[in-house]
């Protein structure tokens, strides 16, 4: 199995942007865990992040046919892209919407998602803990 993990904007400030939301481990310390879990998990991981909207949807249409789930968090783009959304409606590969704070608990602009819309879980407030549990769910249900 080969999962492929997308994580939106301004996630590679994880540790510097706002710890008393996001915590002080940093994006590097995400990778690793993520690099981590997989292992044990026994399944094949890849790993992107992007500041860029297209690059991100380059990264899902480039997924079609090669990975068999996909872990996003899309970050700031969860509430504005529709792009998002229809690329991974349009290359069917089941994902998990995943974000480390708990969105529920935020302003009213983020209870707004977008992708949600194509996604067959969303995991929210669990820290990097969530990305696990994502990764989980789509082994679970491939």
């Amino acid at each position: 199995m080969k999962l492929l993990f997308l994580n939106g904007p301004n996630l590679n400030m994880l540790g510097i942007r706002e710890p008393d939301i996001y915590g002080k481990q940093t994006y590097a310390s995400l990778e690793k865990y993520i690099r981590e879990f997989c292992k044990e998990l026994g399944v094949e991981c890849e790993i992107f992040q992007s500041n860029h909207e297209g690059a991100l949807v380059d990264a899902i249409q480039g997924a079609y046919q090669k990975f068999d789930g996909i872990v996003i968090n899309p970050a700031a783009y969860t509430h504005t892209s529709v792009a998002l959304l229809d690329a991974v409606k349009a290359v069917g590969i089941p994902t998990v919407e995943v974000h480390i704070s708990d969105v529920s608990k935020r302003e009213d602009f983020r209870q707004v998602s977008y992708i949600r819309l194509a996604c067959c879980k969303t995991v929210a407030g669990h820290g990097f803990e969530g990305y696990r549990l994502a990764a989980e769910h789509l082994i679970s249900i491939l």
